[in-house]
């Protein structure tokens, strides 16, 4: 029977020859993961269940990264409870102030998770590690807590969509235009509880930090999970970072999609979503000129080198406009020591930024980044939706590094081109 990436890694990890989509089994994790928000939930989960062990110690990750540094006495109780909970069990990957990171960016730079595993994880961003070729999907606590305890959890197979790549992206336009521009074709619910499946000639021409961004976000289109096929980037990407042996899984040629769709890299053009959805997306000539009042840059989705690099790059000798502020957050401590070696923070902080620790922070309207009540923001983050990043009044407008770097100059939603 033929089948799709995603498919021939949740019939191998449930020990069956084949599933199609539709199918209920329950299959053996690689990786379970919770943060300083969703752990204590699980915790508390795993207490009633009346569970006494982990199913494995090295197969759990637990990361303090949405309100920590702590804002607040509720969110240090959160993480002390947290920090109890892999003392007592001795939990290998668990990384708090000091050596953590935004969960996203930090598991694949550690090598945690790579290609060929099966992921769940207490935040819907999980999906991230698609990019590995993995098949990595968001769950809820109580679900968390049964995957610490037994390793398994349950799946529906999902139905999928095939995305072939093909061409080139422009100068200054990265993963997180394609994913805004497919978005914006299918909308918040195209790909609901189906598996985004990405693959093509074009594939060679987008770096792992582009499909991360990319399979970040297959969520806001409604996906369970969002995958690339393994390549040779894939494969020198995960030798740098683990160990492990890993297993490539490759989609049959006659595998079924619902859907599928042709995306020319090279015709995407600077793409941004307007408030209050991430479907609500126009490219550059429908922007208008919008003033704002706050840049992010960081998070899961664009928080990593790379974005740091084109940031710095954009705003190198340049000033963060009069009345708007820039706050840059490195995705993990790796991240922020190499910027300190590059210069990029030399730069960010001549041109008027703030440099903050790794944190999810103003993403969610946790802390580092509030916004009062009519301001606006463009934000390297992945949800827009009403009071998410603070005052049910302000908005968010989701955009690349590239632009949200060239809005802190103008003060204006622009370009990079506008200020290079």
């Amino acid at each position: 029977m033929s089948m799709t990436m995603s498919q021939k890694i949740l019939a191998h990890k449930a020990n069956l020859e084949s599933v199609k989509a539709g199918d209920l089994i329950m299959a053996k994790l690689d990786m379970v993961l919770g943060n300083d928000i969703t752990t204590p939930v699980a915790i508390n989960a795993f207490k009633q269940a009346k569970f006494t062990e982990v199913f494995d110690k090295d197969k759990i990750s637990l990361v303090m990264d949405h309100f920590a540094p702590n804002k607040d006495i509720k969110a240090a109780t959160q993480s002390q409870q947290c920090r109890c909970f892999a003392k007592d069990f001795d939990i290998s990957h668990y990384y708090d102030v000091g050596n953590m990171g935004v969960e996203h960016a930090l598991l694949p730079e550690q090598g945690i998770v790579t290609i060929g595993d099966l992921i769940i994880g207490a935040d819907s961003h999980t999906c991230t590690y698609g990019a590995l070729g993995a098949f990595s999907t968001g769950v809820g606590s109580t679900d968390m807590a049964v995957g610490m305890a037994t390793g398994e959890a349950w799946f529906k197979v999902p139905q999928a969509m095939r995305f072939n790549l093909k061409g080139k992206l422009r100068p200054y336009i990265s993963g997180k235009d394609v994913i805004l521009h497919i978005i914006g074709k299918i909308g918040v619910d195209g790909a609901l509880y189906k598996s985004m499946e990405f693959g093509g000639e074009g594939l060679k021409n987008l770096t792992i930090d582009d499909r991360l961004c990319i399979a970040n976000m297959a969520i806001e289109a409604g996906a369970k999970n969002g995958i690339f096929e393994v390549d040779e980037i894939t494969i020198e990407y995960a030798k740098a970072r683990t160990s492990k042996q890993f297993q490539i899984y490759a989609p049959d040629p006659d595998a079924y999609y619902e859907q599928v769709f042709d995306i020319d890299l090279s015709q995407i053009d600077h793409t941004v979503a307007f408030p209050h959805l991430p479907e609500n997306t126009k490219p550059r000539e429908e922007w208008g000129e919008i003033k704002i009042d706050q840049v992010v840059i960081g998070s899961c989705t664009n928080g990593r080198l790379s974005d740091m690099a084109i940031a710095a790059k954009i705003l190198k000798d340049k000033k963060i406009a009069k009345n708007t502020r820039c706050i840059v957050i490195p995705a993990t401590q790796n991240i922020y020591l190499e910027c300190i070696n590059r210069g990029y923070l030399e730069t960010f902080i001549k041109a008027g930024c703030v440099v903050s620790t790794p944190t999810c922070g103003p993403c969610l309207g946790g802390h580092m980044g509030i916004l009062a009540a009519n301001e606006k923001c463009v934000s390297t983050t992945n949800r827009n939706f009403v009071g998410r990043m603070g005052h049910v009044t302000s908005e968010v407008y989701l955009a690349s590094p590239e632009v949200a770097a060239a809005s802190a100059i103008t003060g204006i939603l622009s370009t990079p081109e506008a200020v290079i």
